[in-house]
């Protein structure tokens, strides 16, 4: 196995969110660049994307940004890093899971969600085994895993579903939990 070389984070774009949710990207940003990896991410300059990515490419870490057009005029390009600049929200999407390995889901909003949410279940259905992390600041995903574990009570999901993801509250752990958790894809 070759390892992790990128990791996709999806996460919120509000600049008006608590200080601890920003903080938190850039911590993810540091230890991501730290470790060596690229971080991938939604290409924008607001909420969380742009603390994480800026933290990164600040610490030296290497740093795509994927955007469609019409977001460039509300988010903005991070003019430091490469970004690739697509048509439509589907494009983004494809492109942030094909140019990742491994996936780190921070606070967010209904479109971090919707991502998140997306990726899960092409993994459910064994399309990828790429490992997802959700990281959390004062158990935001706390909700969500109640959700996922009253989806397999009643039986909507099989138990092994939450073996696709963990959730942790440390930038270090969930990339940690990710390179125990990858499986190279052939």
């Amino acid at each position: 196995m070759s390892g992790i070389k990128s990791v996709c984070v999806y996460c919120g774009s509000s600049n008006d969110v608590a200080p601890a949710y920003l903080d938190l990207a850039e911590r993810l940003g540091k230890a991501i660049a730290e470790r060596g990896w690229r971080l991938v991410y939604g290409g924008g300059t607001v909420g969380l994307m742009f603390a994480a990515a800026n933290a990164a490419h600040q610490a030296g870490g290497e740093v795509l940004g994927i955007i469609p057009k019409f977001l460039q005029r509300i988010e903005g390009n991070f003019e430091s890093v490469p970004h690739i600049v697509v048509d439509t929200m589907h494009e983004r999407k494809q492109l942030l899971f094909d140019e990742a390995e491994a996936f780190v889901v921070l606070p967010g909003g209904i479109g971090t969600l919707e991502e998140a949410v997306e990726t899960l279940s092409w993994a459910k259905l064994s399309l990828h085994s790429k490992p997802m992390a959700f990281l959390s600041e004062n158990d935001y995903w706390s909700p969500f895993f109640e959700l996922l574990n009253h989806t397999v009570r009643d039986r909507f999901a099989p138990p092994s579903m939450l073996d696709l993801v963990v959730d942790v509250s440390d930038p270090k752990t969930a990339l940690s939990e990710l390179s125990d958790r990858y499986v190279a894809l052939d």
